[in-house]
């Protein structure tokens, strides 16, 4: 296999047939069934694409025609996905999260003549949203499927994969070959942190060009053999879509599909994954609970995790002491090996992405003998721009130097630009803002930032997000945020100022610490009867004193209050790529946080 390969390919279907050539009967696409790993081979992917794509074909559906795949991460979306583009179409992935009202917009906007379900559960918003949309006539079920007298059918995906792979196969190869670079592969609705989403309409080049410039850095720093990634986020969301599908699959790579976040422990540790893509929330999320760990193992594990956080700290401002070598080994012999284990043994580099990194973090797994590759990208430019990696001289505070074919530049406003075949086509059917987000050629990502000394990008803030007070005063709400719940005590939080004389917080308190703090005051595990205690209340707010030490006097968290329960996917306070939606926190909680300012 050749880097090249990605240049020339003229598709991304065109790359997935040549993998699946030279593969054959190696595994590509495994899911547990039933309690056990069970794998799909290239070969009999590459079957299952064409004969897919002939029967969308066979519906009806034409060149341009839009497909929505609705279906959690699991072999048969990457087989949907490839099989929409092998028939001509679009593919137009939708959160597995949606509201009926949000699949009716994607409906409606994309204009999808079929849509792809793969369970009665997905299918119950779906379906009412499909025949109040009036547009899709044909609808694919994974796993049975029964749509009572709607005016559209549904198909068994089985049915749909049966018959002649070679004659399926020469029919898509004659199709596929009038289907270039520049032409649509893709439609991907941003989750949105705010307003309706919009469809950001990807090419073939777009996501080749990703791929290309991702898998230069993996196989230059990393070496390229017998690669697996364990696929957790969101297929649906343009990370994973690139660097979780279609970059392995340029690698070579084999693809183990999560059960889900309950499970994802354990998956690591079978799966035994080379490279995992995760976003930063989750890596949080993993510090606390191997911290909380490794507390429980008694002094003398207590006593290597303070000598690794010490060694992180130091990293992570530049400082590193002679002293620091013995203790290196040390935790070579005795942690590190564990902590790696967990990993399942054999991981080359975890990979963060869809928001900034808090640099503690990133320092605390590389102190764990974790290689920590942050990335920055949008779903508008497919998504990656840049990455930092070893070749490049790794600082976790930036998110390193664009990838090969990417040209970034800094607006006089502090504005980052990007350029490049990765650029989106647009956004579809929304002509002004696509023109007030490509302008010239270049990209304005709204994101806020510089390039340091050797090149790489360094993220400041998000354009819109950034809060100015009522001096005039420009504050990151991100940096304070990440900062907040890297405390103990603190799981969540949001931070509010903008043109206000100071900023407030809304916290979400740490469940495992209040369950602590409840039993060691003799009190009971009620939330919201903690929350009025003022003894709770004073202590998260020495943990945020904690923070404001390190802050400028206009940083500084003066009030806070509690919410009432955490932002989730669930309850729309957080995008499926684990991004807090201020619109939606502000709308619920706006009385009690202008409230902080009162008095």
């Amino acid at each position: 296999m050749q880097l090249t390969d990605f240049a020339s390919a003229p598709n991304l279907v065109r790359l997935f047939f040549t993998r699946a050539d030279e593969l054959g009967q190696r595994p590509f696409l495994t899911a547990k069934i039933e309690g056990a790993w069970t794998s799909i081979s290239w070969t009999e992917a590459a079957r299952q694409v064409c004969l897919l794509a002939e029967s969308l074909r066979s519906m009806g559906l034409k060149d341009g025609d839009r497909v929505v795949l609705v279906a959690e991460n699991r072999p048969e979306w990457a087989i949907a996905d490839l099989a929409i583009m092998a028939a001509g179409c679009i593919t137009t992935p939708a959160y597995t999260t949606n509201t009926e009202r949000d699949h009716l917009h994607i409906l409606d906007n994309s204009g999808a003549k079929a849509v792809i379900v793969s369970s009665r559960k997905l299918a119950e918003p779906l379906l009412p949203a499909i025949v109040r949309s009036g547009i899709a006539r044909q609808v694919i079920a994974m796993e049975p499927l029964r749509a009572g007298q709607a005016d559209f059918e549904v198909h068994q995906w089985g049915d749909l994969i049966e018959g002649d792979g070679a004659a399926a196969r020469a029919a898509v190869e004659a199709r596929i070959a009038g289907i270039g670079r520049r032409d649509p592969a893709c439609i991907i609705y941003t989750s949105g942190t705010s307003g309706a989403p919009r469809g950001v309409l990807l090419h073939h080049g777009a996501i080749l060009c990703n791929v290309e410039g991702a898998a230069e850095v993996l196989a230059g720093d990393f070496g390229w053999g017998e690669e697996r990634f364990l696929s957790f986020l969101p297929l649906s969301h343009a990370l994973e879509h690139t660097a979780g599908l279609f970059l392995p699959i340029g690698l070579g790579a084999d693809i183990w599909f999560a059960e889900g976040l309950d499970k994802l422990g354990s998956n690591i540790e079978e799966a035994k994954p080379t490279f995992m893509v995760v976003v930063p929330r989750l890596f949080e999320m993993l510090r606390g609970r191997i911290v909380k760990q490794v507390e429980k193992q008694g002094r003398f594990a207590q006593f290597l995790l303070d000598q690794a956080l010490n060694l992180a700290e130091r990293r992570a401002a530049g400082m590193r002491r002679l002293s620091d070598w013995p203790v290196e080994r040390l935790l070579d012999a005795t942690l590190r090996p564990k902590i790696r284990q967990r990993f399942g043994g054999r991981i080359k580099a975890l990979v963060s992405g869809g928001a900034p990194l808090n640099p503690e973090v990133g320092a605390f797994f590389e102190s764990m003998g974790l290689v920590m590759l942050q990335g920055y990208g949008q779903t508008e430019s497919a998504p990656v721009v840049s990455c930092n990696y070893p070749s490049a001289g790794i600082r976790l505070a930036t998110v390193g130097p664009p990838l090969r074919g990417v040209e970034v530049r800094i607006a006089e406003d502090g504005e980052i630009l990007v350029r490049g075949e990765l650029v989106m086509l647009g956004y579809w059917h929304n002509p002004a803002e696509t023109a007030k987000t490509i302008i010239d050629g270049w990209l304005h990502t709204g994101d806020i930032g510089h390039l340091d000394d050797g090149g790489r990008i360094v993220i400041t803030d998000r354009k819109k997000d950034i809060i100015v007070n009522d001096k005039g005063d420009n504050i990151a709400p991100q940096k304070l945020e990440g900062m907040l719940t890297l405390q103990p005590e603190i799981s969540q939080a949001m931070v509010n100022g903008d043109k206000r004389p100071y900023v407030v917080g809304l916290v979400v308190p740490d469940c495992d610490w209040s369950f602590r703090w409840a039993k060691e005051n003799g009190e009971k595990l009620d939330i919201d009867r903690l929350q009025q205690l003022p003894a709770f209340r004073s202590a998260v707010r020495t943990a945020i004193d904690r923070v404001n030490h390190d802050l400028s006097v206009t940083e500084k968290v003066r009030q806070f209050t509690f919410a009432d329960e955490p932002f989730t996917i669930e309850n729309g306070e957080m995008t499926p790529s684990l991004k807090i939606r201020r619109h939606k926190i502000r709308e619920r909680y706006g009385d009690r946080i202008d409230g902080l300012y009162k008095g």
